[in-house]
């Protein structure tokens, strides 16, 4: 695949997670999260984007989630549970970008806030539309997910390279 392959990166949040006794890592999602997971699936699956990648937090609300929402896709994409999601810093997750191979075009990344919010506000350089004002007014709450597009190596991922082409949110 040439590096000036258009490829995209969809960031989707973790479902709403139950608030128990359990260490951070492993809060299961609460009945919320059960329910929006599932419809956050269909929604991507609507996107039509064919992802050849899922890189998934370790946390057990973002393994649930995906769990949940991949039901949902026509193809069920490569799965790689990845430890350095969980409280990864902006610079942590554009480094985790920069290491995916060229022959993925489409790379799914189920992650948490801030994080999600702050990769997705970091990439956009442009966006379709009002869809980064409403990305900001709304937070990213659980279950939204922001599609990104570019052209390039995965490589050259950094600050302003991708445009915000689409932002969900199961509650609007």
């Amino acid at each position: 695949m040439s590096v000036d392959t258009p490829r995209r990166i969809v960031l989707l949040r973790h479902a709403k997670a139950d608030w128990n006794e359990a260490s951070d890592h492993e809060r299961p999602l609460a009945e919320r999260g059960r329910v929006d997971a599932p419809v956050a699936g269909r929604r991507l699956a609507e996107t039509g984007i064919g992802f050849d990648l899922a890189l998934c937090s370790t946390a057990v609300r973002t393994r649930e989630t995906w769990k949940l929402a991949v039901h949902a896709l026509p193809q069920r994409p490569r799965t790689v549970y990845e430890d350095r999601l969980y409280e990864a810093s902006l610079g942590e997750l554009i480094a985790l970008v920069n290491e995916t191979s060229d022959e993925v075009s489409n790379l799914l990344v189920i992650g948490h806030n801030p994080g999600m919010h702050g990769l997705a506000d970091a990439l956009a350089g442009g966006a379709e539309g009002e869809v980064l004002s409403r990305m900001n007014r709304t937070g990213f709450p659980t279950s939204a997910f922001a599609v990104l597009a570019f052209n390039g190596s995965w490589k050259s991922v950094e600050h302003g390279v991708a445009r915000l082409v689409d932002f969900w949110t199961p509650h609007a």
